[in-house]
């Protein structure tokens, strides 16, 4: 009996998962474009704002002056003919001195006692049964006006003034449309204006844009060949006094330090490697003496034990100078107000129970500064160190003074011993990392201890010093916030 087939088994259809369409990310407008954008968009937000503001108030005052005109003179004819007794005749445009004075875009027109026209306007003015009633009305100066009356395409305003005892009526109408064209034309003439204003102020935007940011561009493009090549030594021409120029002097003072940095720590890195090549040879040397060690006399044996453990020691010892010179690089203390005569007293004490030489500590002035209290302890111990070691066998004391002249801030520490002291061809290298005097390779050491105290110089404002004593010896030393 075969299987049955599911029912769902047959014509089954695979539905793919739809798609999603891939949102294009927004291209993001340059600095420059955005900078030009905005410039214009607030230059037609005010100039919007100027332009309705002018319009509104030259076109209301333009109207309100024509309104104030035509009832002025609708006003001046209810007077004149409540005061005299005036016929239709009186005010006929053909008799000479008639009593309407006819300003500008005024017509006037005469009806007669039944409403008829006497003496039309130009163009004549349309009568309706209310200027009718007026004209036969017994109340001299009775008035009725018209809004928008349309004559010959025209609009005008019109009122009809009463003459009174059904004498007929005076007709006075002004003409508006010509107000209306004219404030048409207004606004047309300061909308072209205000785009103009827009175009120009985008122009002038971009222009200014692209002169302020053209330096921005600059220092961007050499952040991305910096970023590109990992080179640091690359010039950034960036002139100017103002924020940019600020910038752009910080990013290549900040370069030149990148790459000062990177060149120290390749330097040292290949010093280092050069000064652990010796003892590394020399431990290797005589690790694979140790597999006959058994035919070895035992004054060898002793001499091969004693020589592995003073080059473990050696070892260990630049490590640390290597360990302490990379962390004097290092500005992770925070600096604060040291006295160097105090940090010195710590020194001598300790430089006492390691060597059991005498060390004298003088100190004159104020001796306080700014700093941070490890690295001149560091420093300090080292010039002691160092002048132990090359006076081992010397009975006179070791001397440390600090000298903090009168201006505050500038203090002088120098170690002085009465060793062999240095040739005048060595004092101008002494602070250089791993140099050793021809006449001291046969010591102990790294040379690292004086390029330390070098660092913690720099590190603190100062310089390092070396110099020739006077009656033998060295005086080796540095100062500290001389700036």
């Amino acid at each position: 009996m075969s299987a049955k087939r599911k029912p769902w088994s047959r014509g089954r259809i695979r539905i793919r998962p739809r798609l999603r369409p891939r949102l294009r990310r927004p291209r993001l407008l340059s600095l420059r474009t955005t900078f030009a954008v905005s410039f214009a968009a607030v230059t037609a937000a005010v100039t919007l704002l100027v332009g309705v503001l002018s319009y509104n108030a030259a076109a209301r005052l333009v109207r309100v002056d024509q309104e104030s005109v035509f009832d002025q003179v609708v006003q001046d004819l209810r007077d004149e003919v409540r005061t005299h007794r005036m016929t239709p005749d009186d005010f006929s445009s053909s008799a000479p001195g008639h009593d309407i004075v006819r300003p500008a875009r005024t017509d006037v027109q005469v009806l007669g006692p039944d409403g008829r026209v006497v003496d039309p306007g130009r163009p004549g003015l349309p009568v309706t049964d209310a200027d009718r009633s007026i004209a036969a009305a017994g109340p001299a100066g009775r008035l009725t006006e018209h809004r928008e009356v349309d004559v010959a395409h025209d609009v005008y305003r019109v009122a009809t003034v009463a003459l009174g005892e059904g004498r007929g009526a005076v007709q006075v109408a002004q003409e508006f449309s010509d107000t209306e064209d004219l404030l048409r034309a207004l606004q047309q003439r300061t909308l072209i204006l205000m785009v103009a204003v827009v175009v120009a102020a985008g122009l002038f935007g971009w222009w200014l844009a692209r002169r302020i940011t053209r330096r921005l561009v600059v220092l961007t493009s050499a952040a991305e060949d910096v970023a590109r090549t990992r080179r640091l030594g690359i010039q950034v021409p960036v002139t100017g006094y103002d924020e940019v120029g600020r910038l752009g002097r910080a990013f290549d003072r900040m370069l030149g330090r990148l790459a000062q940095s990177e060149e120290d720590q390749r330097r040292l890195v290949q010093d280092a490697g050069h000064e652990l090549r010796t003892p590394l040879t020399s431990l290797r040397t005589n690790i694979s003496l140790l597999r006959r060690i058994d035919e070895l006399p035992p004054a060898t044996r002793e001499e091969l034990v004693a020589d592995l453990g003073q080059e473990a020691r050696e070892l260990t010892d630049l490590v640390n100078e290597l360990v302490d010179l990379a962390a004097g690089q290092s500005d992770t203390e925070p600096p604060q107000r040291v006295d160097l005569a105090d940090l010195a007293e710590e020194v001598a004490g300790l430089a006492r129970r390691r060597t059991g030489r005498e060390v004298l500590v003088r100190a004159s002035g104020d001796t306080t500064t700014d700093g941070r209290p490890g690295m001149l302890t560091r420093a300090i111990s080292n010039l002691v160190e160092n002048a132990a070691k090359f006076d081992s066998d010397g009975m006179a004391p070791i001397e440390i003074h600090i000298a903090g002249p009168a201006r505050p801030g500038a203090v002088r520490v120098e170690v002085l011993d009465r060793g062999p002291g240095i040739a005048d061809r060595d004092l101008i290298r002494v602070f250089d990392r791993f140099y050793r005097a021809a006449d001291a390779r046969s010591l102990p050491g790294s040379g690292l201890g004086l390029s330390i105290v070098r660092e913690v110089a720099l590190a603190h404002g100062g310089a390092p010093f070396a110099l020739r004593r006077e009656g033998g010896g060295a005086v080796i030393g540095f100062t500290v916030g001389g700036g």
